[in-house]
C-alpha cells in the first residue's frame, strides 16, 4: 500500500499539537490517517499500534487469518504484546536507561518481568517459525520490542527459539525497509 511518513518530533512536543491530538488523543506515536477507507471518502484516523495493525491487516486481507482459531491465536499474541511485552519493556527501558534517578527496585522489577515475558515468547516459538503459526501482525507487533534486547538487560542466546525468530524477522525485506525508513528519518 502506498503511504507517506510524517515525522512527529517528540522532543519538540509536536505530539501535543492540536492537529496531532485530533489523530492521536493519547499524544503518542504511531498514528495513521487512511485517506481512502472502505466505508467513505472521509479520512479515518487510527491510533495505538495494535489497532493500526489490525485495521491494516483487515483492509488488505493479509497477516490476519480467516480461520477462527488461527485468528484468535493471532489476537491473543497481539494483545499479549500490547498488554505485556510493550508496557513492561517500555518501563524497563525507562528505569534502566533514562530515569534521572536510578531506582534499583524498579530496574530489577522490570528487567525480571521482561525476562519472564521473553521466556513466554521463547516457549511459544518452540517448534514454529512465527508466533501464531503463519507470519502475522503478532510478529509485527512483538519484533520492535525485542530489537533493543540489550538495553532491556537480555541476552538472546538465553532464548534459542526467540533468537532464531528474531534473526528470521530481522532478515525479512519488509522489516529491513521499515528500519531503513526509520534510520532515514533520524539522520
Amino acid at each position: 500500500m502506498p503511504y507517506k511518513v510524517i515525522p512527529v518530533n517528540l522532543s519538540k512536543g509536536e505530539q501535543l499539537a492540536p492537529a496531532f491530538l485530533k489523530i492521536s488523543p493519547n499524544n503518542k506515536i504511531p498514528a495513521i490517517v487512511d485517506e481512502s477507507p472502505e466505508d467513505t471518502n472521509k479520512p479515518l484516523a487510527i491510533f495505538e499500534s495494535g489497532a493500526i495493525l489490525l485495521y491494516l491487516a483487515e483492509k488488505v486481507g493479509q497477516f490476519f487469518p480467516v480461520d477462527l482459531r488461527e485468528r484468535c491465536q493471532v489476537l491473543e499474541w497481539l494483545f499479549w504484546q500490547v498488554g505485556g511485552l510493550g508496557p513492561m519493556a517500555g518501563q524497563n527501558h525507562h528505569f534502566a536507561n533514562f530515569a534521572p534517578e536510578k531506582i534499583p527496585y524498579a530496574i530489577e522489577r522490570y528487567v525480571n518481568e521482561t525476562t519472564r515475558l521473553y521466556k513466554v515468547l521463547d516457549k511459544q516459538l518452540e517448534g514454529r517459525e512465527f508466533i501464531a503459526g503463519a507470519y502475522s501482525i503478532a510478529d509485527m507487533a512483538c519484533y520492535p520490542w525485542v530489537v533493543p534486547y540489550e538495553m532491556q538487560g537480555q541476552r538472546l542466546e538465553d532464548y534459542p527459539h526467540l533468537e532464531k525468530w528474531f534473526h528470521s524477522m530481522k532478515a525479512r525485506p519488509a522489516v529491513q525497509r521499515a528500519y531503513a525508513v526509520a534510520t532515514e528519518l533520524h539522520t
